[in-house]
């Protein structure tokens, strides 16, 4: 590791108090925490984890460091270090205090303002508000900076010191860690209602920020577990979109292009693989940005472009042939990033890139390097153009069964599937649809329902799985057919989110293998061809009971083996002191009727305790179906989210994909956490 400059250097550099931009005061943070990190739940949590790290990546992104250390200790605060410059300890002109103090305890004060290319070009922190956000809502805080061969240390209570910034020593000249900066911090308890770090959200998210710094060491340590994992991909986004396509039949080599124009430094890593789904992922300054923006616009004009003259060119098709853009991106697996000074995102969550100049930076390098790759790779562009031409027949065979769905339901004068149970209320924020396993579970459950807002649509039998074909074979399919139909909102580049039929629509199915098969074959479905329902929040699952437990004239419902247990044992209680008999011996009671449970479809008495095992929907009656599964006062549902979508996509691919492979290694994998297996 080299060592480090002596202030003087560092002064030329221009890395000094003078550096730091004070906007205004830190007061509000601690008010309205969630104005700030989101909320104060298990994302906000991890938040302060991520604005501490993101200025260390920062020293990373600037050419500054080389190594990240994050400590996740067994009380659930946090240890980051870094070996790059180190915060400046000098006083502040503007505040008359040490710039560490200035950082640590004031909003929009930083290295990331005021234009001077000595602070930071690009940046990925909160812009400037983070590690102080940090410094607020935490109970204590202490951090170390190493500069000059100088130690200094300074240490906060909920956001105000309780010490001086102070030198406490030298730095070993033998010493690895030679400059830098250590954080620790304890998130205060008072702020937070989740309180443990969720490691594998941790290791997900700094395994992508490794990936997007190419050549920056990311040590993860967690004490709780005595765990220990470190992350270094020399090869940068090309090692990401390796990763990401590890399951899939590659159509090409990896292509990669990286350029700086105009200060913005534009990234990116492309590979086709035989899917028929697009896969894009975009970044600007190492934050994920899910709606795309100007970077993502660029990418796909210059694709387009880029691919149209080289088709053109080489005889694939005519400039009068209408091949598209949606044409060009089937089987597209795409890593973009820029890196860019004054980044302008939409919204609080940073999820859109709206600087208009990225755009053009974008195209302009993007353009030039696949056109410069194609030349140079005529059989892997062959390939991508083989599959453009498929692509364009089999868009054209889609859209014609896509009209004939759409068309037979106008000209039906929108009329319904005929086993779809349609309910009166026509406010589709008041409206739920069932898709429902069987005639039998639907017939239970069109008797059991209310009319007034519950429709039911029963399913025969298992769908087809979509992972594996294209929108005309999906849509000759009956049931999925009659489903759209149902929904009403069009399919494909028609669907109209507002035109839905239904805010509230539910899988339910039964509780074996079958009915997860089918659950399982739904939600691929939504996930690939109706994934605004899932962001919206429409999606639900369905969560009919496992058990019934009577004990005399009393009878209670359970979802679950727990929950049945302590359903015996208080009706077992509750008998026993009505009798005034001991209860020593409760829990050994209870065993035996668990134990006694059945497994399969059916009931068991014991000790006057009789338990019904459900196994499918349609043996429960209309009126159990509506209390437990139905009724809005009474049922449980699962509303289906996307946490990661990267990872969504590669769930889906791995075990509905034609591969077996990786489908083998994942059931051999968790075949042992399966408990209740229906063989």
């Amino acid at each position: 590791m080299a060592k480090h400059k002596p202030e003087k250097e560092a002064k030329e550099k221009g890395y000094t108090a003078e550096q730091i931009t004070v906007l205004e005061g830190l007061e509000p943070v601690r008010k309205r925490p969630g104005m700030y990190i989101g909320n104060t739940a298990k994302e906000g949590f991890h938040h302060l984890l991520s604005e501490v790290v993101d200025n260390a990546i920062d020293e990373a992104m600037a050419g500054h460091a080389k190594k990240v250390e994050i400590i996740i200790h067994p009380d659930n605060s946090a240890t980051v270090v870094d070996d790059g410059r180190g915060i400046p300890v000098d006083v502040h002109k503007q505040t008359k205090k040490s710039a560490l103090e200035t950082v640590l305890t004031m909003l929009h004060a930083g290295g990331k303002f005021g234009g001077d290319a000595s602070g930071y070009k690009v940046s990925g922190g909160l812009h400037g508000v983070g590690v102080s956000v940090v410094n607020a809502l935490s109970e204590y805080l202490r951090a170390e900076v190493r500069r000059d061969g100088k130690i200094y240390t300074q240490e906060y209570k909920r956001g105000k010191p309780i010490t001086k910034v102070k030198m406490v020593g030298k730095v070993p000249p033998k010493d690895f860690w030679q400059h830098g900066t250590k954080i620790f911090y304890k998130p205060d308890a008072e702020v937070f209602t989740e309180k443990e770090f969720d490691l594998k959200m941790v290791l997900d998210h700094y395994r992508q920020q490794a990936y997007l710094t190419r050549g920056v060491h990311i040590a993860i340590m967690d004490e709780r577990g005595g765990f220990s994992y470190q992350y270094y991909f020399e090869g940068g986004l090309v090692s990401y979109i390796k990763h990401i396509n590890r399951n899939k039949v590659i159509k090409t080599s990896p292509i990669y292009i990286t350029k700086t124009v105009d200060q913005i430094m534009v990234e990116c890593a492309v590979q086709y693989s035989d899917e028929f789904t697009e896969t894009v992922l975009t970044f600007a300054n190492n934050i994920h940005t899910p709606e795309g923006g100007m970077h993502l616009t660029g990418f796909r004009s210059a694709l387009t472009r880029s691919l149209n003259n080289y088709g053109v060119k080489n005889g694939y098709f005519k400039e009068t042939d209408k091949i598209t853009g949606e044409d060009m991106r089937e089987g597209l697996n795409a890593i973009i990033s820029v890196k860019l000074p004054n980044p302008q995102f939409e919204g609080q969550t940073k999820a859109k890139l709206g600087n208009a100049e990225v755009r053009g930076a974008v195209e302009d390098v993007v353009g030039s390097g696949l056109e410069f790759w194609l030349e140079e790779h005529p059989s892997d562009a062959g390939r991508i153009l083989e599959k453009v031409l498929l692509a364009s027949k089999a868009r054209l065979a889609a859209r014609a069964a896509r009209d004939a769905v759409i068309r037979k339901g106008v000209l039906e004068g929108l009329a319904l599937p005929g086993k779809l149970a349609d309910c009166s209320e026509s406010d589709p924020a008041k409206s739920e649809l069932y898709i429902v396993e069987g005639d039998s579970a639907g017939g239970s459950a069109k008797q059991g329902r209310d009319r007034r807002f519950q429709a039911i649509l029963p399913l025969r039998g298992k769908i087809l799985n979509v992972e594996r074909a294209r929108l005309d074979k999906m849509l000759s399919s009956q049931e999925i057919k009659n489903l759209v139909i149902a929904m009403g909102a069009g399919v494909s580049d028609q669907f109209n989110i507002e035109n839905l039929r239904y805010q509230r629509i539910i899988i339910m199915t039964d509780a074996d293998v079958d009915g997860a098969h089918i659950r399982t074959l739904l939600l691929t479905l939504f996930y690939r061809h109706f994934p605004e329902v899932i962001k919206r929040g429409y999606l639900f699952i369905a969560q009919p009971p496992l058990f019934r437990v009577q004990y005399g004239k009393s009878a209670e419902y359970a979802f679950s083996e727990k929950q049945r247990d302590e359903i015996i044992e208080r009706f077992l209680k509750e008998a026993k002191e009505k009798k005034a008999a001991k209860i020593k011996d409760l829990k050994q009671e209870v065993a035996e009727i668990s134990q006694a449970a059945p497994e399969q479809s059916g009931e068991v008495n014991i000790k006057g305790v009789n338990v019904q095992r459900y196994k499918g929907l349609g043996e429960m009656n209309p009126p159990q179906l509506w209390e437990t599964t139905m009724d809005p006062a009474n049922r449980l549902m699962l509303r289906v989210e996307i946490e990661d979508a990267e990872k969504a996509n590669h769930i889906f691919e791995t075990l509905m994909g034609d591969e077996v492979g990786p489908r083998k290694n994942f059931i051999q994998t968790h075949a042992k956490t399966v408990k209740n297996l229906d063989i």
